[in-house]
């Protein structure tokens, strides 16, 4: 590929405009220090650590595993009922949910990268157990399971964790996606993840890593320059229809995943990971496919990343590393 396109994300229904003639243009923007690995074990003045006071003034426990407690500066908060506003023009709705905080591991230094695929099949067995409980809430219509990792991703502690956000309403991307599956599974009798996904394992080219259960691969429609999509081979609505050996698969994809990133630029990947599944209002939804984004914002090395400004903010994405490009480089360090 030599020549602009633009290229449809059948999830959202936005486009993207591919630009590969631009990759080799020469770089002055800003190229910030990449941050030093931390090999500390065990952090006395980290929040996340066994055994420390956090700011809120509880104490986590001596834990030894996946630790989840609910966050002490929630976004989201229970019991919310009354309307705020019903101006037309000023249109408010009260949002009632909670908080919650994942550690996946006591031992400080360490990233999912660094974890092996057992110790990540313990966490996505957590997630599974806290998306079951939650969704089992009335007043829960949506859980949220994701992670920032990275100062450059906006994560306040290095600590490897990740958050759990369940609320009453639909957010606007599942929302979005949702109606993207629903119309494509109206219309063809199938999931539309499922057809991609056979698209995709047909194609080969934009395939990262893939086992018997799970999938990665860099999509068609990639804005970010190395964003990846983790799909079930057999469609799932939710983490709670995952078996035990597609647990394990998942985990084993995960490890793959940042593992490679991390090899990328030979350094700790940042990157916005999280999964989007069904609602939870008690309906069957079997259009929806359980899956997983990554977005990192790397673009060249390191510590040159890729801005979503301009014309991305004003128009629509654009992308000069083409979504096969990516996929070779991130296949050939699995």
């Amino acid at each position: 590929m030599s020549r602009p396109e633009r290229r449809l994300n059948l999830l959202t229904g936005d486009w993207v405009l591919v630009s590969p003639q631009r990759v080799s243009r020469p770089w002055q923007g800003a190229a910030s220090e990449a941050a030093p690995r931390d090999r500390v074990t065990h952090d006395p003045a980290c929040y996340l650590c066994a055994g420390v006071m956090r700011a809120g003034g509880v104490r986590n426990p001596e834990y030894k595993g996946v630790y989840v407690f609910d966050n002490d500066y929630p976004a989201l908060l229970p019991g919310l009922t009354e309307g705020v506003s019903d101006d037309p023009l000023l249109v408010a709705q009260a949002e009632a949910g909670l908080c919650r905080v994942i550690c996946y591991s006591p031992d400080h230094s360490l990233t999912m990268a660094g974890m092996s695929p057992r110790e990540i099949e313990t966490v996505v067995e957590t997630w599974t157990a806290q998306f079951v409980e939650l969704a089992a809430r009335p007043e829960i219509g949506a859980v949220t399971v994701f992670e920032n990792r990275g100062e450059m991703m906006g994560a306040s502690n290095p600590h490897p964790h990740g958050q759990i956000w369940a609320q009453q309403h639909v957010p606007n991307e599942q929302v979005r996606e949702a109606d993207q599956q629903r119309a494509w599974f109206e219309t063809h009798g199938q999931t539309l993840l499922s057809a991609y996904l056979a698209r995709e394992l047909q194609a080969g080219e934009r395939i990262i890593c893939a086992n018997e259960t799970f999938v990665a691969l860099v999509p068609f429609w990639a804005a970010w320059p190395f964003e990846a999509l983790v799909l079930p081979r057999r469609s799932v609505t939710g983490l709670d229809e995952l078996t035990p050996p597609e647990r394990a698969g998942l985990a084993d994809i995960l490890s793959r995943l940042t593992r490679a990133y991390d090899r990328l630029f030979e350094v700790s990947f940042p990157y916005t990971m999280g999964f989007h599944q069904r609602p939870t209002d008690g309906a069957a939804h079997p259009h929806i496919t359980l899956h997983a984004h990554f977005y990192p914002p790397l673009l060249r090395s390191a510590s040159v990343r890729k801005f979503m400004v301009g014309y991305e903010m004003l128009a629509m994405p654009q992308r000069d590393l083409t979504p096969e490009e990516a996929a070779a480089r991130l296949r050939d360090l699995t």
